[in-house]
């Protein structure tokens, strides 16, 4: 029973529904939502519980995969099984569902379309060269536009949305890449796959690159301060050295990235106080 019960715990991922979560709160920050307060714990309780949800229906899908990849997550370790993993993402779906319909129509639609992408990522996407890759880099940049729309104003998060998911989409190839024995047995069509995974690693390098030379407009017109600058620099310097590392340690470079995206996500938070204080 306890480990079932830990197995469930796993399958949230808890550390990234957290993450999800705050990065919406961030974007709802940085939209202005100073008088917004439960919109924006509505918003982030919808992307924390959808987020459990899709990682959960994710394991399901990739429970094949995952006897060779990660053998100790919950489904192939036999702490969770296949059925109780769907009925446990069925439950949280429905409590993302009910946090959502309080919110305004806008943010409403970008959770109905989150939900559906987080269900058909890992069954349709993933193995499709690039697209799994550009939808999950999607859904991270949107918990900033959901966010925004949850209170009122998601014009002002859009460079934000942008710089998170080319960073992510930098990120998610790295992961692919670190993932490639166990895609490859099961038949997926990952980009390292298809087009072999140092150009893949490239094309991830050249996304973050993008990032990175757009990342100081959110200072330039004015959203964020100049305390955004400061800190996003650091992010920036550690997501590059990350996908240098990639070439020689996929495995390494990914969890140095993760601390880069935690650094951006900071610098938007201290940028955006810095303009209201």
């Amino acid at each position: 029973m306890r480990d079932t019960l830990r197995g469930i715990v796993e399958l949230a991922r808890l550390g990234n529904c957290v993450a999800a979560g705050a990065l919406t709160a961030t974007g709802a920050f940085v939209a202005g939502a100073s008088g917004a307060v439960l919109p924006t714990a509505l918003a982030a309780v919808t992307t924390a519980f959808a987020v459990a949800a899709g990682n959960a229906i994710n394991d399901y899908f990739d429970r094949e995969i995952d006897a060779v990849n990660r053998p100790d997550r919950p489904i192939p370790r036999g702490a969770v099984s296949p059925r109780g993993a769907l009925a446990t993402a069925t439950v949280w779906f429905a409590v993302a569902v009910a946090a959502a319909v309080a919110l305004p129509p806008l943010a409403i639609a970008i959770a109905a379309v989150n939900l559906v992408a987080l269900v058909t990522y890992t069954s349709i996407f993933k193995g499709t060269p690039g697209l799994g890759n550009a939808l999950v880099a999607y859904l991270v940049g949107s918990t900033f536009l959901f966010g925004g729309a949850a209170a009122g104003s998601p014009r002002a998060v859009l460079v934000l949305a942008a710089l998170a998911g080319l960073s992510t989409f930098t990120r998610e190839v790295i992961k692919d890449v670190e993932d490639v024995a166990g895609d490859r047995e099961e038949g997926l069509a990952t980009l390292p796959i298809a087009v072999g995974e140092r150009a893949a690693l490239w094309i991830g390098a050249a996304a973050l690159v993008v990032a990175v030379a757009v990342s100081p407009l959110p200072y330039r017109s004015g959203t964020l301060g100049a305390a955004y600058l400061a800190v996003v620099a650091v992010a920036d310097a550690v997501m590059l050295y990350a996908a240098y590392e990639s070439f020689s340690d996929p495995a390494a470079a990914q969890r140095r990235f993760k601390y880069g995206t935690f650094l951006a996500a900071a610098a938007f938070v201290v940028g955006r106080a810095a303009v209201v204080a």
